[in-house]
């Protein structure tokens, strides 16, 4: 009878707290199930968790929670854009009232949990922007309920589940931007009446289109852009007369746009049919499209003209008529240009390479003031340069370069385009001078004026476009000198070329402001006076032209800081004085051109001046010895003074070695002596610099504020990297650095350590990261600390890059950051003192400085190569242990104890991959079989475009259902370009090592690339 009396209390007592706190009693479960997603939140920078706790605040009125106030069960659950990082609990399927899920733009990664199935009252799911992998639950058709699915911008995989069909009740679906795959799914079709908005864009399906796609009667949004879709798209299509975004861009499609789809699709507001193999005329029924905005059909084989009916529609901001047979060759072509200055909205006309000929209509200064982007060039248009153009406020970027454009450039209307970010007017037959009002650009970035025929001066005015990265003027008929103003854009960092005119004076010695120019090019001028050596200051420089003018002089010395350059050109002046031997000590130059001087002395036959393909001396007569392929004359024997001088200074020689070996001996015993003193407070360093930098480890300490994790900016298995602050003076100036401190417990961190210190101290070159100093010692406690401090990388690491939502990358800046790694490893491999195998290239051993060069580190892996001389370096090996990161290792080291210079290059050719195509190569999409390599090797070349990882430009164009990015803006030989950098990514990760192409190798073939893509440009 006691029990029983207890027992009843209890209950009571349980009733009163459920009633008192709602977040007991029957909606526990619900409590439960958000405490394990807090759980499951790893980061949560915005704080937004710091609500969510098991305390007398109810649930209900935690952030993000709205609950169902009949039953206080959670509802809807929306934390969009709360920068959350974490994983999605299986528990989530146990808020068995929920209705909506609402988490895009967050971090959460992992699998989709089945769980997620149990949701038997879901209305709306959207994950859009995360990082989801894995592939779709096949029970998300238990949630009949559904309406709105959306999982796009994540990294799903696999083929879509046949039972999504039975969702009689969706109305849109969005899977874009994934990594799926298979067929297009006929049970689309099955979906209700209500059906009206779904996209597969950017993912990989393949096939054709099926016909039943007619019976989705309501759909008004289509988008299946950025697959692999092939054949003509159904006739029963066009009976979907709902249509508003109809896109199909970038596909394998082919076939002709019917000539009445304007009068199929009357609701159409987006029309993006681009990069595909339709051919045809632009109908014109699409006038009747009264609300169409839109309209890409770039990169297809259309044929006609541009019908002037387009400037009827009142909404269109949009035309794109890229890359197809457009045009007649002929006088008229452009009138359709004048209809559209009805077209208000107009932010966007591009009709570049196309067959258009005749004269610009006076018109065009009357398009739209909203336009943005105009580029009419590479197409057959005559006559003047249109005035008026200074209307146009709104203008960002004007091509009209590759044309047969005459007379001279309208300064006055120009020079009012102030917010002009790239001006194209390369490749016509312009006369008259460069106007001065081009001063006023100053947000102008690219500037191609080349290969025209302009006279007159340099403007110093230019001087004032301090944003400009690309300056070209080269091949007109410019005199006059070259203007100091133009040395203080330190904004140029690719080009800077002059080339091909009559300038003349000398090169202003000012040019050392220039320090992040790539690319200098002066040639073929007319200039004179010596070679400044204040070009050394230029550190960034890889490409110096300077032939075929009139220097005198010799060349400077100082050119020796210059580790980065790659091609040389002093071709064709009056040079004098010895062949520059310390050009030999140049790591990666690979072309080099000292003809027609008057060069005297003996030729060295190292570095560049071992390969007589590099290298061209013609026109010099005084010239003797250097390698035989030169077939130069021996040098002369010394004279009978010159003899006895040699043969004092063979006696000085074993004398001077005596006194240096006895200094040595003594400096060895010395630190023999101190290192056996026991100073546990006291941390000796070593620095392979010639600063010899000691550091004590109170120094550190205070450099990393106590190495607090607020400093921490990354870890790895043999320790853990601090960002620091050192003075540098007494003044209190600092410089910051990044100090690596060993996990000395870890099994070989000691052996890692050493290997680092060793290798650092024997090498440098620009794309090596640079050692500081070493510490070896004692810390206060008495236990024992090492570290390595080096140069600090402002933009960290190119995994985080890579693998970050918030940052990208263009193409070519990609496609230099694989030319910095290529660099580097052929310095280790072929320029270093002993050839050295790094053992372990991936992204997260990449480092970005302020400028996005790259920087190999991380060297605790790597091994010399002994005997480098005896035999060709790729076929040197040693014995080790397999070393290397899962998914860079090549697969001859899970079978051998061989280590060689192709293992280093398969690495980097994973790493290529992985730059290019944004997957690491432990995807999950990565598995029976298919790994990054296959998926490469059989995508090319058809498919290079759905694989690569591009960066959307600063300025990109959002609309409805779609983003414009850079992809969508090459041309064809831009294509091939990046289809030969894939071709080497491939070549490079071959699974037999004799397969690979050396490093040096793939080095000159991505300078080719660049080359001809810059041409392109």
């Amino acid at each position: 009878m006691a029990i029983n009396f207890i027992a009843v209390i209890i209950v009571v007592q349980f009733m009163m707290i459920s009633a008192q706190n709602p977040s007991r009693g029957n909606n526990a479960t619900d409590l439960t199930a958000l405490l394990d997603l807090k759980n499951h939140i790893t980061e949560d920078p915005l704080g937004i968790m710091a609500s969510w706790n098991d305390s007398s605040y109810h649930f209900c009125n935690w952030t993000g929670i709205t609950c169902d106030p009949s039953r206080t069960r959670v509802r809807f659950l929306d934390l969009k854009a709360m920068k959350l990082v974490g994983s999605l609990p299986p528990s989530i399927g146990n808020l068995s009232f929920l209705e909506g899920i609402n988490l895009i733009n967050n971090s959460f990664h992992g699998q989709l949990p089945q769980e997620i199935g149990l949701l038997s009252s879901l209305k709306h799911l959207n994950l859009t922007n995360n990082m989801l992998s894995g592939s779709i639950p096949s029970n998300l058709s238990n949630c009949t309920q559904l309406t709105f699915l959306f999982l796009d911008k994540n990294q799903l995989s696999g083929q879509l589940p046949s039972q999504l069909g039975s969702l009689s009740k969706l109305e849109m679906l969005n899977l874009a931007s994934n990594n799926l795959t298979g067929t297009f799914p006929v049970w689309f079709a099955n979906f209700s009446s209500r059906f009206r908005r779904f996209s597969l864009a950017a993912n990989t399906f393949h096939g054709s289109i099926p016909p039943e796609i007619g019976r989705l009667s309501s759909i008004r949004s289509f988008g299946i852009s950025e697959n692999q879709f092939s054949g003509e798209l159904p006739s029963s299509i066009y009976n979907l007369s709902s249509m508003t975004q109809f896109s199909v861009t970038d596909n394998r499609l082919h076939g002709k746009i019917p000539p009445d789809v304007g009068f199929k699709y009357p609701n159409l507001v987006f029309f993006s049919w681009a990069m595909n193999n339709f051919t045809g005329e632009i109908p014109v029924s699409l006038a009747n499209a009264s609300r169409l905005g839109l309209i890409d059909f770039g990169v297809n084989r259309l044929t006609g003209t541009a019908p002037s009916v387009l400037g009827s529609l009142p909404f269109l901001y949009w035309i794109n008529f890229d890359y197809n047979f457009l045009g007649k060759h002929q006088t008229g072509d452009m009138n359709f240009l004048s209809s559209l200055t009805n077209c208000t909205n107009l932010q966007l006309l591009s009709v570049i390479s196309n067959s258009f000929g005749g004269e610009l209509p006076s018109t065009v200064a009357n398009l739209s003031t909203k336009l943005r982007i105009l580029r009419l060039g590479k197409n057959e248009i005559r006559g003047n340069l249109p005035v008026g153009m200074g209307k146009l406020e709104s203008l960002k970027l004007l091509h009209l370069g590759e044309s047969y454009f005459t007379g001279g450039i309208p300064g006055d209307d120009i020079g009012k385009l102030t917010r002009l970010n790239g001006l194209y007017l390369a490749g016509n037959e312009l006369t008259g001078m460069i106007p001065y009002s081009l001063g006023n650009l100053t947000s102008l970035v690219y500037l191609y004026l080349n290969r025209n025929r302009l006279q007159g001066n340099i403007p110093p005015h230019l001087g004032n476009c301090t944003s400009l990265l690309h300056l070209n003027i080269s091949s007109n008929n410019l005199t006059g000198t070259i203007p100091k103003q133009l040395m203080n854009l330190s904004s140029l960092s690719t080009v800077l070329s002059l080339a091909q005119n009559s300038l003349s004076g000398t090169l202003p010695v000012e040019v050392s402001r220039l320090a992040n120019l790539k690319e200098l090019d002066v040639s073929g001028n007319k200039l004179s006076g010596a070679i400044p050596s204040t070009l050394a200051s230029c550190l960034s420089l890889e490409i110096l032209l300077m032939g075929g003018n009139r220097f005198t002089g010799t060349i400077p010395e100082s050119l020796e800081a210059l580790r980065g350059l790659e091609e040389i050109d002093f071709s064709h002046n009056n040079l004098s004085g010895k062949v520059p031997d310390f050009l030999r000590k140049l790591p990666i130059l690979r072309k080099l051109d000292l003809s027609y001087n008057n060069l005297e002395g003996e030729v060295p036959n190292q570095g560049v001046y071992s390969n007589s393909t590099a290298v061209s001396l013609l026109g010099n007569k005084q010239l003797c010895g250097g390698a035989p392929s030169f077939h130069l004359p021996a040098c002369s024997i010394p004279t009978r003074k010159s003899k006895k001088n040699l043969k004092l200074i063979r006696w000085l020689i074993p004398l001077t070695v005596s006194v240096a070996v006895s200094i040595v001996l003594i400096c060895f015993l010395s630190l023999c002596y101190i290192l056996r003193k026991p100073k546990k407070q006291q941390i000796s360093a070593y620095s392979p610099n010639d600063s010899h930098l000691v550091i004590s480890y109170r120094e550190l300490h205070r450099a990393t504020n106590g190495f607090s994790a607020d400093n921490l900016i990354g870890s790895g298995s043999f320790g853990s990297v601090y960002k620091g602050n050192l003075e540098e003076d007494a003044g209190g100036s600092s410089s910051s650095v990044a100090v690596k401190v060993l996990k000395l417990e870890q099994k070989g961190a000691i052996k890692s350590f050493l290997a680092e210190c060793e290798i650092l101290r024997s090498i440098r070159h620009r794309n090596l990261l640079k050692i500081i100093t070493v510490c070896s010692g004692f810390d206060p406690q008495g236990q024992e600390f090492k570290s390595l401090v080096t140069e600090f990388m402002a933009n960290g690491s190119l995994d985080r890059w890579l693998h970050h939502p918030n940052r990208s990358f263009n193409i070519m800046e990609r496609l230099n950051i694989a030319i910095d790694i290529a660099s580097a490893v052929d310095y280790l491999h072929n320029h270093s003192h002993t050839p050295i195998i790094h053992c372990d290239l991936k992204p997260s051993n990449i480092l970005l400085d302020e400028d996005l060069m790259a920087h190999v580190g991380d060297f605790g892996l790597a091994k010399f190569l002994l005997n480098a001389a005896s035999r060709p370096l790729q076929n040197h090996s040693i014995s080790i242990e397999l070393r290397g990161s899962i998914g860079y290792i090549p697969p001859e080291y899970g079978t051998s104890t061989q280590i060689s210079t192709l293992g280093d290059v398969y690495s980097y050719g994973i790493l290529m991959l992985e730059l290019f195509t944004g997957k690491r190569p432990t995807d999950n999409m990565f598995n029976n079989g298919l790994s990054i390599h296959k998926y490469v090797a059989m995508a090319l070349p058809e498919h290079v475009m759905e694989m690569l990882h591009l960066a959307e430009e600063d300025e990109r164009e959002i609309h409805e259902g779609r983003e414009i990015t850079e992809a969508q803006q090459l041309d064809s030989r831009e294509i091939q370009c990046l289809v030969s950098v894939l071709k080497i990514g491939v070549s490079c990760s071959m699974p037999s090592a004799e397969d690979r192409m050396p490093i040096s190798t793939v080095l000159n073939q991505l300078h080719a690339i660049r080359d001809r893509i810059r041409r392109a440009n």
